[in-house]
């Protein structure tokens, strides 16, 4: 379901200090997230603006708000730009993503200011050469890469940069997820000079992704995370477990970097410091790495 739908078309420009408000409130009010207690509602709700098949697109200087659930989406587009916008609902509407990539590739995001209730930028399979530049997100979900291989798909995101971003009360800093079973890849990744303020999970490497009321069955198979890095990212955590990396048995995630991370408890109160969790993750750190790094060395595997 679509509100706004652009389907098939090179070289559009939209831009201006109009406002676009998909008048969501209704509907979150029905859906399964809030109303806890039968009758909800579990079906698609129409994104507010969504781009398909497009090239050469730009989307500048546009207010969007209270969309019912995503509010800008690009979905098998490439040459994008999305810069300059607001994008505004509540901290509590669900799946109010702000910008939401799909199957895109060379895409650039920057200098926009994104407050809802998901994600602030997320993109799934099949993106590359991504770059989210200057975002100042919050509140929300920070800054997604996922989930990824749902369903035992192959999905692949790669060269992705994401830099000179400030998080504010987000319940995630920047996060790639990945659900059990599925296969493809997540590599060359990058996220540096990120400012993180009163964040809980600053850094997030998930392989047990598992977003549905029932366990997930392990699974032998997994989308392989490789070759990332964190670099210049300081701030405060809302947990006490500021990095948390948890990578698969089966295919676990090599190649990682930590570098200039100084990441402490918000508040500080009680003597407390924040940690670093890692599981099956190999990599290396460099420069002042506060928590201390967790992740094993490439030969200890």
């Amino acid at each position: 379901m679509k509100w706004l739908y652009i389907y098939g078309v090179d070289g559009l420009s939209v831009s201006g200090g109009g406002t676009i408000d998909g008048s969501g409130q209704q509907w979150w009010a029905s859906t399964c997230k809030r109303r806890k207690t039968p009758p909800c509602y579990s079906g698609p709700r129409p994104k507010t603006v969504h781009f398909e098949a497009c090239r050469g697109v730009s989307v500048q200087g546009v207010t969007l708000q209270n969309g019912q659930q995503f509010h800008l989406t690009f979905t098998r587009c490439s040459d994008v730009r999305a810069s300059f916008l607001r994008v505004i609902a509540p901290a509590d509407s669900p799946n109010t993503d702000g910008v939401h990539l799909n199957d895109s590739s060379h895409v650039q995001i920057t200098d926009n200011l994104i407050s809802t209730g998901d994600d602030c930028v997320s993109m799934v399979g099949n993106c590359s050469e991504v770059r989210v530049k200057d975002i100042s997100c919050g509140p929300g979900h920070g800054i997604s890469i996922g989930s990824l291989g749902k369903n035992r798909t192959t999905d692949m995101v790669e060269n992705v940069r994401v830099d000179t971003c400030l998080l504010t009360n987000t319940t995630n800093g920047v996060r790639i997820k990945s659900w059990q079973g599925g296969m493809g890849f997540a590599r060359d990744l990058r996220f540096e000079s990120i400012v993180m303020k009163n964040v809980s999970n600053p850094i997030i490497i998930d392989q047990y992704y598992c977003d549905q009321p029932t366990p997930c069955a392990n699974q032998t198979r997994a989308v392989e995370v490789r070759r990332v890095g964190f670099a210049d990212i300081r701030g405060t955590s809302a947990t006490a477990q500021a990095i948390s990396i948890a990578c698969s048995d089966a295919v676990p995630c090599r190649d990682l970097e930590l570098k200039n991370v100084n990441l402490t408890l918000e508040g500080g109160g009680g003597g407390g410091q924040a940690t670093a969790s890692c599981y099956r993750a190999f990599g290396k750190s460099a420069g002042a790495v506060v928590p201390p790094s967790c992740l094993a060395k490439p030969n200890a595997s």
